[in-house]
């Protein structure tokens, strides 16, 4: 049984997550595209304003970070829940090569920032460059179409869904401040009845969506960002078998489109509405801009690939027989493509708002560099017609 939804997960679902994501990041592109130019038009003044409409006394960026990106992060929840039971690291032999490709693609950019921050008043942005834009990395992947290897497609996947569960532990344990304990633990209280309603077999959606929200709302009222609900959420919500029938499955199905298609791109919009100021070019030799771009540029593709020889080297897993060290050096400049996931650490490493202004505008270059040169090293390795789907 396993194995038929194995094969399920890796032919219909997994096109279907691939088909979404590589057309995100085209929308991506050009939401980011529109808002520079608007940021930086004669309307950039009331284009700004948009986005500090006040809306319950909170600007409506603050509630598309605090809210609506938390169902980005309950779908990158449902994703990882579904990799662990059925996908790539549902065996652990298969999953330590893209673990251990994401851990070095972790800890080498961070490094590599500390090593130009640390003890400055920036050194909090040491998790920028740790992230990976899904959307992003798998949408320049699609360019080269079928000479794209099934299990390169995998590969990636799978270490940036780790990659964001590492950004996400980050988040939690590194960007939080003061906690109010008081709301964390009605939180984590309705988390476990809903653990519970999970091992009584409760199929429906209605007592998880609700109990989400009020979970979110404790949550947010906590001190820990509140978006880290999303994930907690996807792990209580039944998993069941995996099959097309169970309400992880749906919802899964269900909120592909949205965030893809609305979520991501109002998000995008939002966070590159930057102003383009005179002194931009001068920003990029500060300390924490060389950080990101080393991190994001170098530390990626370098982590990512030696973290992986290490692996393999030591016997812990194997290098797929249609894959080389060019192809996941080639791709590790693609987890380079840090975009949503670094600026949304971004916003919460730096207070200072010119800072964060910069910061974006380096992420964007860093993300464009890392971006374009996986897709000249990929071009250059792949076999014509290498691909699978």
């Amino acid at each position: 049984m396993k194995n038929t939804i194995q094969r399920l997960y890796k032919s219909d679902l997994f096109k279907d997550f691939f088909e979404n994501e590589k057309s995100s990041g085209l929308v991506l592109i050009a939401c980011t595209i529109i808002s520079l130019f608007l940021a930086n038009s004669f309307f950039s003044e009331q284009y700004l304003h948009i986005w500090h409409i006040k809306i319950a006394n909170e600007s409506f960026e603050y509630w598309i970070n605090d809210g609506l990106m938390t169902i980005f992060f309950l779908l990158i929840g449902l994703e990882l829940e579904r990799e662990i039971y059925l996908g790539e690291l549902s065996n652990i032999k298969e999953a330590l090569l893209p673990i251990f490709g994401a851990l070095g693609g972790m800890f080498v950019p961070a490094g590599l920032y500390l090593l130009f921050n640390y003890g400055t008043i920036t050194h909090s942005g040491a998790g920028i460059p740790m992230a990976t834009d899904i959307a992003f990395a798998l949408g320049v992947l699609s360019l080269l179409g079928n000479r794209v290897p099934l299990s390169l497609k995998i590969f990636l996947t799978a270490l940036a869904v780790i990659d964001d569960l590492g950004a996400i532990l980050v988040i939690a344990i590194f960007y939080t401040n003061t906690i109010f304990w008081g709301n964390l633990a009605i939180a984590l209280g309705i988390l476990l009845f809903l653990f519970v309603l999970n091992r009584m077999k409760v199929h429906k959606f209605t007592p998880y969506i609700i109990g989400g929200i009020i979970m979110w709302y404790f949550m947010l009222n906590s001190g820990i960002h509140a978006t880290i609900t999303g994930v907690l959420l996807a792990f209580v919500i039944p998993f069941g078998d995996g099959s097309k029938k169970t309400i992880s499955y749906k919802l899964q199905h269900y909120l592909h489109k949205p965030v893809a298609f609305i979520i991501l791109p109002v998000f995008a919009l939002a966070n590159t509405a930057i102003v383009l100021g005179s002194d931009i070019i001068d920003s990029l030799s500060l300390n924490y801009s060389i950080g990101i771009m080393l991190g994001l540029i170098i530390g990626k593709p370098l982590g990512i690939a030696l973290f992986s020889f290490i692996a393999v080297s030591i016997g812990l897993c194997k290098l797929p027989n249609d894959l080389n060290w060019k192809t996941i050096i080639s791709v590790g400049f693609l987890g380079g493509i840090g975009f949503t996931m670094s600026i949304f650490v971004t916003l919460l490493a730096f207070d200072d708002h010119h800072i964060i202004n910069n910061a974006k505008f380096i992420i964007l270059i860093s993300s464009l560099v890392a971006g374009c040169t996986g897709f000249l090293f990929l071009k250059q390795n792949l076999k014509p017609n290498d691909g699978s789907i």
